[in-house]
C-alpha cells in the first residue's frame, strides 16, 4: 500500500483558508456516497497491459468502508471502465491520438462490455444493493461519461467519497468534477492507488489544496460509528 505524505506545510496551508483539515466531516450517512473508481481487472490482475500492483493492496480498506457505509444507510457505487463505439466517437482525441493503434486495439478489446479486463475485480465486496455504473471516460461525471451523477441525485446524495484506482488519472478526474458540481468530496488516501507513491500523494496534495478532502479508511469508518452511536 502506498505510503502517505501530505507536508506538514500543506495541512497548516489548508487548515489556514478553512479553519480545520476536514469541512465534510457533518454530512449524514445517507446522503454520502462511497464511489469505487475502476477496481477491475484491466488495471488489478497480474499481466494486464495496465496492471496497478497497488490497486490490490486497497481491496481490504475499500471493502471494510464499503461496508460501513452500507451499514450506516450510506450508497456504494462502483464504476467499471467500458470501451465502446461512443468511447471512439465522442473521445476520438484520446484514442486517436494519446493511443499507439495496436495499444488502441489492445484497450478496446480488454474493456469490451464481456471481456475479461471490464469486469469488477473478484475480491470486491459488492452486494445487490450497491450501484454499478458504466463509464466511458476518465471521470465517471464528465458529461457524456456515465449516469452517475443523475442516479445521485435522484437520491438525495450530496457527498462522495473517491476510492480506487488510479488515484492520479480516473479517480483524480472524477473527484475533481465531483467538486465542481457542488457534492462535498473526499478523496480517502488508503482506499486509492497508482503506479508510485510519488504520484499518488502528488494527487492528494493538489487535491486537499484546491478540491476537497482528504481522509484515510479508520477516519471515515470512526466518524460513520459516531453517528450510529448517537442514534
Amino acid at each position: 500500500m502506498h505510503k502517505v505524505v501530505i507536508p506538514e506545510k500543506v495541512v497548516a496551508r489548508v487548515i489556514k483558508r478553512q479553519g480545520r483539515w476536514n469541512v465534510h466531516d457533518d454530512v449524514p450517512p445517507n446522503r454520502t456516497t462511497f464511489v469505487v473508481i475502476d477496481m477491475q481487472n484491466y488495471f488489478m490482475a497480474p499481466g494486464q497491459q495496465v496492471e496497478i500492483p497497488a490497486a490490490r493492496d486497497i481491496v481490504p480498506n475499500v471493502n471494510r468502508l464499503a461496508q460501513a457505509l452500507r451499514r450506516a444507510g450510506g450508497l456504494v457505487v462502483w464504476i467499471r471502465t467500458v470501451s465502446n463505439e461512443d468511447s471512439f466517437t465522442n473521445w476520438s482525441h484520446f484514442h486517436d491520438v494519446l493511443n499507439t493503434p495496436e495499444r488502441r486495439a489492445r484497450r478496446a478489446a480488454a474493456l469490451a462490455e464481456n471481456a475479461f479486463g471490464s469486469q469488477l475485480w473478484p475480491g470486491l465486496d459488492v452486494q445487490p444493493g450497491d450501484l454499478v455504473v458504466r463509464k466511458t471516460r476518465y471521470s465517471a461525471f464528465i458529461q457524456g461519461s456515465s449516469p452517475l451523477e443523475l442516479e445521485l441525485r435522484k437520491r438525495g446524495i450530496t457527498a462522495v467519497w473517491i476510492g480506487g484506482t488510479s488515484t492520479n488519472t480516473c479517480c483524480e478526474s472524477t473527484a475533481r468534477d465531483a467538486m465542481l458540481l457542488d457534492f462535498r468530496t473526499t478523496m480517502v488516501s488508503d482506499a486509492n492507488a497508482d503506479h508510485t507513491d510519488d504520484e499518488h500523494n502528488a494527487t492528494l496534495i493538489n487535491f486537499c489544496i484546491n478540491f476537497g478532502d482528504v481522509a484515510a479508511t479508520d477516519d471515515l469508518v470512526g466518524r460513520l460509528q459516531k453517528v450510529q452511536a448517537a442514534e
